[in-house]
């Protein structure tokens, strides 16, 4: 019997096992010299659905090995319609969980716990819900976030208020089981309408000294999952001060509820996102996978207050032969071919702009170039934009331009630096200023793909290309994922 051909579009440095739904991802900790990654975890379909916890972890953020299933919702208890989003933390030798424990019909979902004593292999569950209400005036309450400071244990939930804001609510405890509620650490502005339509998920806090960025995914009951916000500022009295206004944390159509895992080294904050599908659920289903997890990537924030993101230093361990070196000029006149990249590759570019059009790089994936990606240079917006306008013939894909603040990009001469790490169907892209875009595209195109250095202007714009293949770390394990059993690779 033949061998089935490999999906295209399935990641192959992205974090996902090979079939079913995930989303979110949980519990980032690091515990006993290993990085572990959990997320949402449908072990039966490629649908939201069923809710588990997948669980991954890796010695050196490069290659992963599959554990079996940490959380599974238990018939006829407070999780029994899943076990939803949260994260974990390492303690006294054990890890342990803090999760959203969903039943249907019930608006908010209460905190409760799950502990492992031989590194995330098997797990015991709290008997009663650590958390089992939420305080007066919330009309959300979902996604513990815990973490200690200052000699305490703190912890965020996600929350929507009567009033119609988006709320982190804090608690705190000594002993991470009687906890005590606070206050709303942080809330949004008012809503516009009066219905309490606006809710913050999976709120995540890292600290830089007696700084703090709050990250938060915006939803909303009529259209759900939206956006992520990023905040600023400092606390004081349990209370969280902006000192500037929120931002996207990426500027992506296709990058929704991150979370933060703090590194063995001071001050070095890793964070995952999910990058949902942006394909027709038939789609999906035929395919047979939903969902992927963003790289890991170093999160900082400036003397000035600007968040900003770039792959972990480790990911450079991951590129193998240097497929592509040009540098050069290009002009209206037509084209310039830079040669052939693979379908899971990382490089970087330096471009200088054409003030007079639009620059950039596209990525044809079609033989006749009827299929493609385009990242370019808007001088007069000052963005980087990506068009995915082109990127498939299926209709069933999503389309549309995005695109980036780039204010270097309205003055003639000054260079542009990016990176773009692409992996079958998602494309990462990093500003050196720190700001990203992720987005999910699905060619069908057989032929290598290739890049080309474009313009629109009359002038000219300048490039500088670097490219590598990626090559997967293999790992021997070679056990199912959701199993029962020890690893196997997921990272192909």
């Amino acid at each position: 019997m033949p061998t089935p051909p490999i999906d295209p579009h399935l990641p192959a440095v992205h974090l996902r096992p090979p079939r079913n739904w995930i989303n979110d991802p949980n519990g980032l900790v690091f515990h006993d010299g290993q990085y572990h990654v959990f997320c949402q975890y449908n072990p039966y379909g490629p649908q939201h659905a069923n809710m588990h916890w997948g669980h991954f972890r890796s010695p050196d953020l490069i290659t992963w090995e599959e554990l079996p299933i940490a959380l599974a919702p238990t018939p006829g208890g407070d999780d029994a319609d899943g076990c939803y989003s949260g994260n974990a933390i390492s303690v006294e030798g054990r890890l342990v969980a803090f999760y959203s424990a969903n039943r249907t019909g019930r608006w908010w979902q209460p905190v409760t716990t799950a502990e492992s004593h031989d590194g995330g292999h098997t797990w015991a569950k709290r008997p009663q819900l650590l958390i089992p209400g939420p305080p007066a005036d919330t009309t959300m309450y979902r996604d513990p976030y815990v973490w200690r400071q200052d000699g305490h244990w703190r912890m965020l939930v996600g929350a929507a208020l009567a009033d119609g804001r988006g709320a982190a609510l804090l608690y705190e405890s000594d002993d991470l089981e009687h906890w005590d509620y606070r206050a709303p650490f942080h809330t949004s502005s008012p809503a516009t309408t009066a219905d309490g339509s606006a809710g913050w998920e999976c709120p995540q806090y890292a600290t830089f000294g007696d700084r703090g960025v709050l990250i938060v995914s915006d939803w909303t009951p009529e259209g759900g999952p939206s956006h992520v916000t990023v905040h600023t500022g400092r606390e004081e009295s349990a209370r969280f001060t902006a000192t500037a206004p929120p931002v996207r944390l990426d500027h992506g159509p296709d990058f929704y509820a991150p979370a933060l895992l703090k590194a063995p080294e001071e001050d070095r904050w890793l964070l995952w996102g999910w990058a949902w599908e942006a394909r027709d659920d038939t789609w999906a289903h035929e395919a047979g996978w939903a969902g992927v997890l963003t790289l890991p990537r170093e999160l900082t924030l400036a003397d000035d207050g600007t968040v900003g993101q770039r792959p972990a230093r480790e990911l450079l361990a991951l590129r193998g032969e240097r497929v592509l070196h040009r540098t050069g000029h290009v002009t209206r006149s037509g084209p310039v071919d830079l040669g052939q990249v693979s379908r899971t590759f990382d490089l970087t570019a330096v471009l200088i702009p054409d003030p007079t059009g639009l620059c950039g790089l596209r990525l044809v994936t079609s033989a006749d170039g009827t299929e493609y990606l385009d990242i370019g240079l808007d001088p007069t917006a000052g963005q980087l934009t990506v068009d995915r306008s082109h990127a498939s013939w299926d209709p069933r894909a999503r389309t549309g331009t995005y695109a980036v603040p780039c204010p270097a990009a309205k003055v003639p001469g000054s260079p542009v630096e990016l990176r773009v790490i692409v992996d079958g169907s998602i494309a990462e892209i990093y500003l050196a200023t720190g700001q990203v875009l992720t987005i999910r595209f699905y060619p069908l195109g057989d032929a290598p793909w290739r890049l080309q250095a474009r313009t629109t202007g009359t002038g000219s714009s300048g490039f500088a290309v670097e490219a590598w293949d990626l090559n997967p770390r293999p790992n021997p394990s070679t056990a199912s994922y959701g199993k029962p059993t020890t690893g196997r690779v997921i990272a192909r």
